[in-house]
């Protein structure tokens, strides 16, 4: 929150002026021919803005006559986006009597009525229950598959970027840091393994973990909780339960996994993706999972 994401997809879609650089979609220049770029693109803000008064058809059938799709085509066009959607039992149904993840899933179907070459979606499963974001995740890797156009979705969910996106872009406080596959970024972090570890008491354990074999960085995560990046993730554990019995010390808490896409956020901003989100105005916890 707070880096730019949804200002960058504003500029980009020509909602708002660009203040510097140039934007190209689809072969055009935003500010210089904003109506060739508009003819390419489909968009899906993050505030739901379908009209809660309609049906799922209603609301789709306007905005195929409002885009011009022709009347022979329309029907069967709308048929086809409720199928990829998964809502043809519910076509009838008012905007207003859905779950939160139905109204995303037809605003999605919404924004693909003129079929675009580049799809824009702005936080798109923010708010969700876990359940309705699986499922709207599932529909845009059916989406990227069956359709022949280019996605862009911003997103903090690290887990939902690693699953669904080709390239990944790290934008903080409005520049570009990193932009790679998923795979490349992940490899660009020291150490292939990541060791979360939690001791009772003690101290300078900072510098202790610092000095162990294999290690590459250590970062703090609280009272005597650390998050060590290494490359002998085993032969690392090791030493720090040998340096633990040595200090006297209980271990709390002690964990290995591979490295993650919030590793690579920390590793290209200094600082703990969940520190950068509840720092940030409007800062939305992301939904418990059961």
């Amino acid at each position: 929150n707070g880096a730019g994401k949804s200002t960058l997809i504003r500029m980009m879609t020509t909602l708002i002026p660009i203040t510097a650089g140039r934007a190209i979609i689809n072969g055009y220049d935003v500010a210089k021919d904003p109506n060739s770029a508009r003819c390419s693109i489909g968009v899906i803000p993050q505030a739901m803005t379908s009209d809660l008064d309609l049906s799922i058809e209603e609301n789709l059938r306007i905005y195929a006559k409002l885009y011009n799709v022709p009347k022979a085509e329309r029907e069967q066009h709308i048929d086809e986006l409720l199928q990829l959607v998964d809502l043809q039992k519910w076509r009838k149904a008012d905007v207003k009597t859905l779950s939160g993840g139905m109204r995303r899933r037809v605003e999605i179907a919404r924004g693909l009525v003129h079929s675009p070459q580049i799809f824009f979606l702005d936080e798109p499963t923010t708010g969700l229950d876990p359940v309705s974001r699986t499922a709207v995740w599932e529909m845009l890797t059916a989406i990227k598959q069956r359709r022949n156009l280019t996605i862009l979705i911003t997103t903090h969910y690290m887990d939902e970027a690693d699953r669904l996106c080709d390239r990944i872009a790290i934008v903080d406080h409005g520049k570009l840091v990193a932009l790679d596959t998923p795979k490349n970024l992940k490899a660009s972090v020291p150490g292939e393994n990541v060791i979360e570890v939690q001791f009772s008491g003690g101290t300078e354990w900072e510098q202790r973990l610092s000095t162990l074999s294999g290690v590459q960085n250590v970062q703090p995560e609280g009272a005597n909780m650390f998050r060590v990046m290494t490359a002998s993730g085993g032969r690392t554990t090791t030493e720090i339960v040998e340096a633990a019995l040595q200090a006297g010390t209980d271990i709390k808490s002690l964990s290995v996994q591979s490295t993650t896409l919030d590793d690579v956020f920390v590793h290209f901003t200094g600082r703990a993706l969940r520190d950068s989100l509840q720092s940030a105005p409007g800062y939305i916890p992301p939904p418990l999972r059961g």
